[in-house]
């Protein structure tokens, strides 16, 4: 392999003139090494077989090898978890443990049979490959499942990561992860990130389970749950509350955080603040309104508004109204309804917006533009725009950052709407024609409730990292880096990701789609 840049120190030639030889030397310095050539991967030949490599006992070199070979031929190869595999090679291993290794990499997902999978032994593999194409699936190709590997099961398997766990939008265990919840809240509010996480990932896990957790031995396999999370549920399970959960929730300091902190501006150390300060009502607030910023003068009046759940449909309207500001600034522009939205949930506390444009560099300075259309037309009850500040790697001299900060540093707006709540919505019929559910300020009657809205401009480059970023929820973005880093050797923010050890920069759209083929 050729290594561009890595200096070589030459031979000596010839006789050195006695005079040039008491001159220093200078030194050259080292050409910065290119970034390899970007392979393409050979067309697929056989998209209806899809195949995954049981690393167990074949080992990660020899996987790797076998995946390259495979895909020479034109063979589909994907991880475990995808849910488009048709074939599983194994080398070595019974089917029993082929299952139970499936099981763990799927989240507990495939039944004891393997479901429609094809378990095969690396013989039909080697055969497929000699003969550049699957070859007929022949009892001697195939893993015998044992009856003792078909007995049901008491515990459920999870991955480790939130980002490979299937994530269901009904709750099976709302009592439970409220409780943790509370407790990473309140961990949170005293400034015990740590304690925080835990619980916040323990509350995750159970999330993630398909049926209601009835004894807590069910979770004993189960990753992210500690000892204290265990103990918290057993007492849920047993008296149907716990009375940690309750003295917290009874405590004058956690209602008063939990009341400032929701107003919007206000984070935990303004909340701590005034805490110390002796104020405990949002009018001890409201009576000193010189010692507010205008955010959250803006957060204070609107506080019930900005607390009241948004519905899909007045996060679509007000989506429709940005589009539209954006399209008449700058056409081709496109406009994403990101967040739990995004996720499939049918409310959320705020609307999030990803704006792009297809053409690299249109998007500068499209963001005031679109607010000043916005505002010039009365749909703004605040707005504060905050500026780009993010400098890619290659005009950076430094290496990027592994600190896992989920902040990105695109051009935003945060800023509150007025969303329609036209009191005929509710009596009109299955055909008629629905008013538009976002009214502007200048209107006699308040038949308008401000709701939060989130306006992020990003460069078309960085679109796809951008999505990804403000979609998922803080664990599954979180665990979502770690797994990069540890797993995958990468460094992912909203921004870019990095390979630490090819120094490759992968960009959108160029090494996208070949990074979703492998």
């Amino acid at each position: 392999m050729f290594f561009p840049g890595i200096a070589v120190e030459g031979k000596r030639l010839g006789s050195i003139n006695p005079t040039m030889s008491q001159l220093p030397v200078k030194k050259r310095r080292p050409r910065k090494a290119a970034p390899p050539a970007m392979r393409e991967d050979p067309p697929v030949r056989f998209p209806g077989v899809v195949l995954c490599l049981v690393e167990k006992r074949m080992g990660a070199s020899r996987k790797a090898f076998l995946t390259n070979l495979a895909r020479s031929k034109g063979f589909l190869v994907e991880e475990p978890s995808s849910e488009r595999l048709t074939h599983v090679v194994s080398e070595g291993n019974s089917g029993d443990e082929v299952i139970e290794w499936l099981k763990r990499k799927q989240n507990g997902c495939v039944d004891a049979g393997g479901s429609n999978l094809a378990l095969l032994d690396v013989s039909w593999f080697s055969e497929s490959m000699q003969a550049g194409r699957p070859v007929e699936i022949k009892p001697r190709h195939c893993l015998t499942v044992t009856v003792s590997a078909e007995k049901p099961q008491d515990t459920w398997l999870v991955a480790a990561y939130a980002c490979q766990r299937r994530s269901p939008l009904p709750n099976n265990n709302q009592l439970l992860t409220d409780a943790l919840e509370t407790l990473a809240e309140e961990a949170h509010f005293c400034g015990h990130e740590g304690r925080s996480l835990a619980f916040s990932r323990a509350a995750s896990v159970l999330k993630a389970l398909p049926r209601t957790v009835r004894r807590v031995q069910e979770l004993d396999c189960l990753p992210c749950l500690g000892e204290h999370s265990k103990r918290v549920i057993q007492e849920v399970l047993e008296d149907g509350t716990s009375a940690e959960v309750e003295t917290i929730q009874q405590s004058e300091k956690f209602q008063t955080m939990k009341l400032f902190t929701k107003i919007f501006g206000v984070g935990v150390k303004t909340a701590h603040q005034w805490y110390q300060e002796g104020r405990r009502t949002l009018d001890d607030l409201r009576g000193h309104p010189a010692q507010l910023s205008k955010e959250q003068q803006a957060g204070l009046i609107h506080y019930e508004d900005l607390n009241t759940p948004v519905k899909r449909a007045d996060a679509e309207a007000i989506g429709q109204v940005v589009r539209e500001a954006v399209n008449k600034c700058l056409p081709s522009a496109s406009v994403t309804l990101t967040g739990g939205f995004r996720r499939g949930k049918p409310s959320g506390h705020d609307v999030d917006l990803l704006i792009t444009h297809p053409t690299e560099g249109q998007e500068a300075g499209l963001l005031k533009k679109v607010i000043a259309c916005l505002d010039q037309q009365g749909f703004l009850l605040y707005h504060s725009i905050h500026r780009n500040t993010f400098e890619s790697l290659e005009d950076s001299d430094q290496e990027p950052s592994s600190h896992a900060s989920s902040m990105d540093q695109y051009e935003r707006c945060f800023s509150i709407f007025c969303l329609g709540d036209l009191p005929g919505d509710a009596q009109e019929g299955a055909g008629a024609e629905k008013p538009s559910r976002v009214r502007r300020t200048s209107g006699a009657s308040r038949f308008w409730k401000a709701v939060r809205v989130d306006l992020v401009v990003t460069p078309y480059s960085q679109f796809p990292f951008a999505l990804l970023g403000w979609t998922g929820s803080r664990i599954f973005e979180r665990d979502l880096r770690r797994f990069a880093k540890r797993e995958k050797k990468m460094l992912l923010n909203s921004h870019t990701l990095y390979h630490l050890e090819q120094s490759r920069v992968y960009s959108f759209p160029q090494g996208i789609e070949r990074m979703r083929r492998k």
